[in-house]
């Protein structure tokens, strides 16, 4: 049985919380879990203690068990200094886009033949 550390979402419209449970990784993702590790409500400041609340041991004894977190549960693990994340880099997602590139490259030749017409 594949497990993840993942979260689940309550809260009612537009006012989410989420409790980070182990589950089944065939299970929905509100459907049932193993047990409930922590939470995560995300309508409190950032620098806010109640923010995110894990427990750390259960969480320790579920990533022994072979239990794998998920991509955010992962980032709160990380900032609890319970696991360690790779910092992941992708300088592509930073370059504009193609309609962008070529209206800077338009730009940057209309300006080049202004100067020149001087």
């Amino acid at each position: 049985m594949a497990l993840k550390i993942r979260l689940a979402r309550g809260g009612s419209k537009k006012r989410p919380y989420y409790h980070v449970v182990v589950a089944d990784a065939r299970s929905p993702r509100d459907g049932r879990f193993l047990e409930k590790v922590g939470s995560w409500n995300p309508m409190l400041a950032k620098d806010d203690a109640k923010r995110v609340e894990l427990d750390a041991d259960r969480i320790k004894h579920w990533l022994d068990n072979g239990a794998q977190p998920t991509d955010r549960v992962l980032r709160f693990l990380a900032e609890a200094g319970v696991a360690t994340r790779d910092v992941k880099s992708n300088p592509e997602k930073a370059k504009p886009g193609k309609k962008a590139q070529e209206r800077a490259a338009e730009k940057a030749q209309k300006a080049a033949d202004a100067a020149a017409a001087e």
